[in-house]
């Protein structure tokens, strides 16, 4: 078999200039979550392949890589289903490994915990723009705080961190799963029919009511009932505040505290918040996890036509671990989108240190050099950034190079008159 030099479809080498500014990204990240009293964990890469694959992960469970038994363990004559193969698959997020931590550590960690954890996930689907196999994702996470200011808090804590990095006039878009289900039950859906309705409205943003519609027709649902469902959504749109007017709609389907959860959050992220965004109520809504059991929100981007990141209350999550319920509520960024828009923008690295080149020419004496190496020392100890190489044949593209990186300083050591410091 040959060997090829091109990553693995859907994986990506990372050249320095990305590099950097992925580097300085993580660390806006990291620094503004812990200036909220997030504390920054790690978990592994891989885990058993029952914790993946429990119907939390809604369709990333169809896409998890699977991991084979190894040496004696792995018996594919006697093998005759995939649990006789396989044992581990690589996370799908890090939520799900979250939660197995905390399940194992929790008499060790505070009540609340505030968790910042980033780190590479694996999703086998086909590749577009902005979405790759291997991705880094940035979450943190509340587990024990039952009330709001559980989302208040993360709401804020991740559009400080956008703000940071230059992005403006973004949306928060909000919703609660119970809005979602009271909806669809007041329109006449089952119980059981919920989640494959919550499939096809997820698709509202890109097929609109009339495909929405249509889909919903295909599926056997009748026609009255749908028609009922679609028009909560042409009063909203109507309504001066659809909040209040869904409340009302929907009196002895949505409990009155659900509105008044939500229009805290609201209130409370609209009166603190620091960038430059809008928090808006939108019953469309649904994000993909099943493991969502009350309020999601998402970070809307105009200049990207996609979500850059989302969240949500899980408070079941853990009791698959333990036998008992906790609360608990995460916000993802979605850092290679973000790291996607700052590259097509020509991002620049705010308040870099100073970058100096020095080169030089072979055969320069040993003397010499050793004052060169000792004045880039002097230099680093100061702050400023010293690349010390050797002079190429074709100095002027290398210079060239040295200032397209941002090397404003190049100095030149020539063999026949070494300089003195």
């Amino acid at each position: 078999m040959a060997l090829g030099k091109k990553p693995v479809n859907g994986m990506k080498d990372i050249l320095p200039d990305e590099m950097q500014i992925r580097d300085y990204v993580q660390q806006v990240i990291k620094d503004t979550y812990r200036s909220f009293g997030f504390t920054p964990i790690e978990t592994p890469c891989m885990e058993n392949i029952a914790n993946l694959t429990g119907r939390q992960g809604g369709e990333n469970e169809k896409l998890i890589f699977k991991i084979l038994k190894r040496g004696e363990k792995l018996k594919l004559q006697e093998a005759e289903e995939e649990a006789d193969l396989v044992d581990f698959g690589m996370r799908y997020d890090l939520t799900v490994p979250l939660v197995r931590y905390y399940a194992n550590h929790a008499n060790d960690l505070p009540n609340p915990f505030k968790a910042l954890q980033m780190g590479n996930v694996w999703r086998a689907e086909r590749p577009q723009k902005g979405r790759y196999r291997q991705f880094m994702q940035c979450d943190i996470d509340i587990i024990g705080e039952p009330g709001n200011l559980a989302e208040i808090e993360l709401i804020l804590a991740t559009t400080e961190t956008i703000g940071k990095l230059g992005f403006h006039n973004f949306e928060i878009r909000i919703n609660d799963r119970r809005v979602l289900k009271a909806m669809a039950l007041y329109a006449g859906f089952t119980e059981e029919s919920c989640d494959a309705v919550f499939i096809i409205l997820d698709k509202m943003d890109k097929i609109g009511v009339d495909g929405v519609s249509a889909e919903l027709k295909q599926e056997s649902f009748p026609a009255e009932v749908v028609e009922r469902y679609l028009s909560l959504f042409k009063g909203i749109e109507e309504a001066e505040n659809g909040l209040f007017y869904l409340a009302k709609t929907l009196d002895g389907y949505l409990e009155p505290a659900v509105k008044q959860n939500l229009e805290e959050i609201i209130e409370s992220v609209g009166a603190a918040k620091t960038a430059d965004f809008k928090i808006v109520f939108d019953p469309t809504l649904v994000r993909g996890m099943s493991y969502y059991t009350g309020t999601i929100f998402e970070i809307a981007m105009p200049e990207f036509g996609a979500a850059c990141g989302g969240g949500g209350r899980y408070d079941r999550m853990v009791g698959r671990f333990t036998g008992t319920d906790v609360p608990a509520c995460g916000f993802s960024i979605g850092f290679e989108r973000i790291i996607l828009l700052l590259l097509e923008n020509g991002y620049r690295i705010p308040n870099q240190k100073p970058k100096a080149a020095y080169l030089i020419e072979k055969g320069y004496p040993a003397a010499g050099l050793a004052e060169v190496i000792s004045k880039a020392q002097m230099e680093r100890a100061a702050g400023k950034q010293v690349l010390v190489v050797r002079m190429n044949k074709n100095k002027k593209f290398q210079k060239e190079k040295l200032a397209a990186e941002g090397y404003e300083e190049i100095t030149e050591f020539f063999a026949d008159r070494a300089q003195v410091f």
